[in-house]
């Protein structure tokens, strides 16, 4: 059991000022990388209280908790310019090994932490994160970048482009170090190789991973599933299957690798179904066929897979014999769980699983139970609770061109005056991806559902075609579609919608980001039904498109080929090729160093618009990756967002 040495007392500074005598307005408190210990009696997470105002990044800690009850133990903060991530208990539970990131030092530390204190075990120049221990504890390993360029992944802001472009590329490998000794770090994984995920063999002599080689940024929809030598480093690949693949999971036998296999356009959002292959190499087998959910995560207890699986509006725990087919629901909620790598965190022997559970009236906290129970009733914590709710949400069911369609519909907490109210509806990026129940906040497109709301607006939710949580067949309804069948289904959910709610179908908005962007430039090309519109890191022209971005490879099994070899689809599916038909006043936003949307696609839909005589604003953030995260940035997209809703959606603009 582990005790860490320093008691917790949970910080109150930076909080709002209030006035005199007035209490503290409460904070928010954030939860992330939640990790369960061996026996399931502990917990630890990366945790802090955000300011509302969100005008400064809170300094994080990792707080170790019991899991009975929630009570403190203990914190790990040995580096207050650290920014941590991935805390990892050790197979006899002494020990929690956390990385600590500085990035102005440029350098990532690996520490452990257990009752003699907090030791730093090693440093490296550049990128570390997901440290894994060996079954038997002597080893462990973390993925590792040696003086990157960027941050790791798509959505993050790219490096400048100067100098000769596309040589060089920033390689994520496994690393290794033995724990009780001083030998160096090695990386095994080969210097050519991009790590995406990985994941040790039960006997400890190697890893399963999935892995590209070149740009790690724009190849993992070409990763194979590969083993790895701990000794020599030599690779063998296990399977090349056709479709994405994530969380591989090797068996506790280690003859079988389980994964998340389908149609994903973002490595981050996972969905699909479970996939199991031989650890020697062989055919992968689908043992979730026709499956009427997206599973989005996966682990092995007891010769069994335990799986979190959206199924339209809820997310359930399963069960999966991969000998015999099997499969079966263990629980399900209209929740959110999330918890390390995965959703979940289950303890070595399958009794105990801890998440931090929300959804939209309730925010998140530290819920413990059982497979069979795992609840916002069940939470340890109430670190959130004097938040109060700023919605009233219910899930909306429709048919669309018969198919079965699931959103969320938000509804501001106070009536509003003279019956109908204005709505906004917001499409999810991906498009594999969607909408699940959190509970809005401060920041980015969180902060903005919470001043929509508190301004009298509904917020409507959709998960149309190519979403997650309706089975693969659903995700990939919008294969050469896009925007076709899945605006349809969003105007008929608006159709239910208002049926539902008091609506003003001529006070409608619409917005998004990503794909999200996209579809809105798309519905205001293709419908006038909206009376404002918002469309963030949007994609105007595939053909440009392709040939700007720094991901595309995730376009070839949506187009079926690339824009050189069939360029008719691409353009068919560009809002450009119908901007005359657009009216819809429309506001737009980009980063500058974006990877997945560059900036010059937003560029050309505001140039389209005014060339057409559409309103239209142009922001283009300094810096900013495809997120926005500086605090500053924010805040000023947030109110330039939302002034644009309230001057034509509440006072009197037009188109």
């Amino acid at each position: 059991m582990l005790v860490v040495a320093a008691a917790l007392a949970l910080a109150t500074s930076g909080q709002s000022a209030a006035a005199p005598n007035a209490p503290p307005a409460p904070m928010f408190h954030g939860v992330a990388s939640l990790a369960i210990s061996p026996v399931g009696d502990e917990l630890a997470a990366i945790e802090a209280d955000e300011p509302e105002s969100g005008d400064e990044e809170p300094h994080r800690k990792v707080i170790v908790r019991t899991a009975a009850t929630g009570a403190v133990r203990g914190v790990i903060d040995p580096c207050p310019a650290c920014t941590y991530v991935d805390p990892v208990f050790s197979p006899d539970g002494s020990t929690v090994a956390v990385i600590g990131r500085d990035r102005k030092a440029g350098t990532s530390t690996l520490y452990f932490a257990s009752a003699s204190g907090v030791v730093v075990r090693t440093v490296i120049k550049g990128l570390a994160a997901h440290p894994k221990y060996s079954p038997d504890g002597k080893v462990i390993a973390f993925q590792a970048v040696i003086d990157p360029h960027k941050e790791v992944g798509a959505t993050q802001a790219a490096a400048p482009q100067v100098g000769e472009i596309g040589e060089h590329f920033d390689e994520q490998r496994i690393a290794v170090l033995a724990v009780g000794d001083s030998s160096a770090v090695r990386l095994v994984s080969p210097a050519d190789t991009f790590i995406y995920e990985y994941d040790w063999t039960p006997d400890g002599s190697g890893f399963v991973a999935t892995a590209a080689k070149g740009d790690g940024d724009n190849n993992w929809w070409l990763a194979d599933l590969e083993g790895f030598d701990l000794v020599t480093g030599a690779v063998r690949r296990i399977a090349r299957p056709k479709d994405q693949l994530n969380l591989p999971r090797v068996s506790n036998d280690g003859k079988l690798v389980a994964y998340i296999g389908g149609l994903m356009s973002d490595f981050g959002p996972v969905g699909g179904d479970v996939f199991v292959v031989p650890a020697s190499g062989g055919a992968p087998v689908n043992l979730t066929p026709g499956f009427k959910g997206s599973f989005t995560s996966l682990t092995w207890r007891k010769g069994k897979i335990i799986a979190t699986a959206l199924i339209s509006d809820r997310t359930a725990l399963v069960s999966i014999d991969p000998i015999k087919g099997r499969i079966a629901t263990l629980s399900s909620a209209p929740l959110t769980y999330e918890a390390g790598e995965g959703r979940i965190a289950i303890d070595a022997r399958g009794e105990h699983v801890a998440a931090v559970v929300q959804d939209f009236e309730h925010a998140p906290e530290i819920a413990v139970g059982t497979l069979a129970k795992l609840d916002l009733g069940a939470r340890i914590t109430q670190a959130n609770a004097a938040l109060p709710s700023v919605t009233n949400a219910r899930s909306v069911t429709w048919t669309s061109e018969g198919r079965d369609v699931q959103g969320w519909l938000l509804a501001p907490k106070a009536a509003t005056a003279g019956g109908l109210a204005p709505m906004v509806v917001m499409i999810h990026g991906g498009p594999s991806s969607a909408v699940t129940p959190t509970f809005p906040r401060s920041g980015f497109r969180g902060g903005l559902t919470r001043r929509l709301l508190a301004g009298g607006y509904y917020v409507f939710e959709p998960n149309p075609r190519g979403s997650y949580g309706q089975g693969e067949d659903f995700t990939r309804a919008n294969i050469r579609d896009f925007g076709g069948g899945d605006l349809r289904d969003i105007l008929a959910g608006v159709d239910a919608v208002e049926k539902l709610a008091p609506v003003d179908d001529q006070r409608l908005g619409v917005m998004g980001h990503s794909y999200g962007g996209f579809m809105t430039m798309w519905t205001v090309s293709h419908s006038t039904r909206f009376h404002a519109a918002v469309s963030g890191a949007g994609i105007a022209n595939w053909i440009s498109y392709y040939g700007q971005n720094g991901i595309d490879q995730w376009m070839i099994p949506f187009f079926g080929a690339s824009a050189y070899d069939d360029p008719a689809i691409y353009q068919k599916l560009s809002p450009l090729t119908d901007i005359k038909a657009a009216k819809t006043p429309t506001f737009i936003y980009v980063g500058e160093r974006d990877v997945e949307c560059p900036a010059p696609q937003s560029v050309e839909f505001w140039h389209a618009l005014k060339a057409v005589g559409v309103a239209t604003r142009l922001l283009i953030l300094e810096g900013e990756g495809h997120g926005v995260r500086k605090p500053d940035h924010i805040r000023a997209l947030g109110d330039a967002e939302l002034g644009w809703f309230d001057h034509y959606l509440k006072a009197g603009g037009s188109h």
